[in-house]
């Protein structure tokens, strides 16, 4: 089931029940986008050593 036959589903679900109906898919990607890139602006990942990026390990101890 992709994401309008679920929206549909949904929609006539919501109609059957007498609630709001949901909201369009792929709505809120902008702002979920806007969001995740101003996130990785403020919090910039780690730079990774030789060892981590080897093992796969990022912790201290080397687990």
């Amino acid at each position: 089931m992709d994401a309008i036959q679920q929206h549909m589903l949904d929609t006539y679900r919501a109609a059957r029940l007498g609630e709001p109906a949901p909201p369009p898919p792929g709505r809120h990607d902008r702002r979920t986008l806007r969001d995740l890139y101003r996130h990785w602006l403020t919090h910039p990942p780690t730079p990774r050593t030789a060892r981590t990026a080897r093992t796969g390990h990022s912790s201290p101890s080397g687990v």
